[in-house]
């Protein structure tokens, strides 16, 4: 349920309700708005009275959350706007991330990080710690690779995000990321989404190959119960019987999980579409259905790298697409 607090609501009123209801046992995540101040409350309800809560100075109402994912629901707030940094995700800006699929050549990723930038990108992405399907693949410079992306963002003044698959990187990866990402493998790594949501890093949250937008938005309440309510969700695309393409790129879930949840949404088309040749074309439909920003792959030198390099742009295509998404942006009220 929430409870909502009149706009004259003081600090310490607010304190108060906290602080009985964590007496009782319930988890508490307060939403400073602009005019009021509502707070999430999570636990076992038996043990609350309503009537008496009402009696607390300050409170308004109190109102159920129906939706089984309650932190992230529409129903608590209307919007969220994610702040890494002076980035805003989720505000009247298309934020764009963008870079190479792993961190690998220091010259060529120092390169596409200057390009990226160039092109308009606000966030650099590169992997460090790499999830493969075979064990014997690349998997990634680990923290090596971490120091390269932090040398990146001090040459650039991008903003970094990376994957973490492990609950033992997660203290790492904070400390050199801006934003976490947990990867599609990981979506119900539950372990793995506590111990995100207990760090104060924003989390890029990637939907799982098979999942459905509930469990989605499941998982983001992982990280949210935990204390961190700086999510972004990522459709990815999912798996189907196409074999075309590498995932089926659900253009309708960027509706649907903007109208169930106050969450942004951000969308892959790189990983949806497995070849660079579509990307193009999925990043234009993400931001006319209503994205919030795109995550795209780019390489210096696709043919050379260690993977995804077929779904990875080049720097120069990567260019002609941000200048080919501002009338797109412009027409659904957005800037870029």
């Amino acid at each position: 349920m929430i409870i909502i607090m009149e706009p004259s609501a003081t600090k310490e009123q607010i304190e108060k309700v906290e602080n009985r209801l964590e007496e009782l046992g319930c988890k508490t995540h307060p939403i400073y708005g602009e005019v009021k101040t509502v707070i999430g409350v999570i636990g076992d309800k038996r043990h609350l009275d309503n009537d008496q809560l009402m009696m607390y100075p300050g409170v308004e109402n109190i109102v159920p959350i129906m939706k089984p994912y309650k932190l992230a629901s529409k129903e608590i707030q209307e919007k969220s706007i994610v702040k890494v940094g002076d980035v805003k995700i989720g505000g009247d800006e298309l934020v764009v991330m963008a870079g190479p699929c792993a961190v690998e050549d220091k010259d060529d990723f120092f390169v596409t990080a200057h390009k990226v930038k160039d092109a308009g990108a606000k966030i650099l992405r590169g992997g460090a710690f790499k999830p493969r399907t075979s064990p014997y693949s690349f998997q990634g410079l680990q923290e090596e690779g971490l120091k390269m992306l932090d040398t990146a963002r001090k040459e650039t003044g991008l903003k970094i995000v990376t994957e973490v698959i492990d609950t033992r990187d997660v203290e790492t990866v904070a400390k050199y990321s801006d934003v976490l990402q947990i990867g599609a493998r990981n979506m119900q790594n539950f372990r793995l989404l506590q111990e995100a949501g207990m760090t104060e890093k924003p989390v890029l949250l990637k939907r799982g190959l098979a999942a459905t937008i509930e469990e989605w938005l499941m998982a983001a309440e992982y990280v949210m119960s935990e204390g961190n309510s700086d999510i972004i969700l990522c459709e990815r695309g999912i798996r189907t019987f196409e074999t075309e393409t590498r995932n089926t790129m659900d253009i309708s879930a960027i509706l649907v999980a903007r109208e169930l949840s106050h969450l942004p949404v951000v969308a892959d088309p790189s990983h949806a579409s497995g070849s660079w040749k579509y990307v193009s074309g999925l990043s234009k439909a993400a931001v006319a259905a209503g994205a919030d920003g795109l995550i795209i792959e780019v390489h210096n030198d696709p043919a050379t790298a260690m993977c995804d390099g077929t779904q990875s742009l080049k720097p120069d295509k990567f260019a002609n697409l941000m200048e080919s998404l501002k009338p797109i942006a412009e027409a659904v009220d957005r800037n870029i």
